[in-house]
């Protein structure tokens, strides 16, 4: 499978799995800047999955928007393990359907470079999801320009969510 079909490919599964088992999920995007929610809703029939999406590219913005801890903020900045957890919550109960939250969160922050930001390296990306009471952080070094971060950013995001659909719940 080439590179470009990979996110068009996991979005599919994605929207797919989401649907056989009947949920939703919402989306808080920071590096990644709507990248995922657009490979998603690129997928005929998404509506009936995907909540929504917000792009919090600033940081103030994950607090305001996403409900992100400022004191986490100002202690860790926003590249860090616990607001991708952080915005994930956020995101899931602030995008809700019919008063309900959606049913997973998927959070992406990090730096897609050119230069540090928050005392971390080009490259290094925290993805949160939450479903229910599980959450789980995926921590990244990735390689290579924005534009490549960006897009191993949601390849890793998408494959993430399709590993957590496909294991077994208790």
């Amino acid at each position: 499978m080439s590179d470009s079909a990979r996110p068009t490919a996991l979005a599919q599964d994605v929207v797919a799995a989401l649907k056989d088992r009947g949920l939703t999920i919402a989306i808080a995007e920071s590096l990644t800047g709507g990248l995922v929610v657009a490979s998603l809703v690129a997928v005929p029939g998404a509506s009936a999955v995907v909540a929504g999406g917000v792009v919090a590219y600033q940081t103030e913005l994950k607090h305001s928007l996403l409900g992100v801890s400022a004191d986490l903020l100002a202690a860790h900045g926003a590249v860090y393990p616990d607001v991708a957890v952080e915005m994930a919550l956020g995101v899931r109960e602030r995008l809700t359907l019919d008063g309900a939250p959606a049913d997973i969160g998927l959070a992406t922050t990090g730096v897609a470079g050119p230069d540090p930001q928050d005392g971390q390296p080009v490259g290094t990306v925290y993805v949160g999801i939450t479903w229910g009471e599980d959450v789980e952080v995926l921590p990244l070094l990735l390689e290579g320009d924005r534009a490549a971060i960006r897009s191993a950013t949601v390849v890793e995001s998408l494959s993430a969510v399709q590993r957590m659909l496909s294991s077994p719940r208790e």
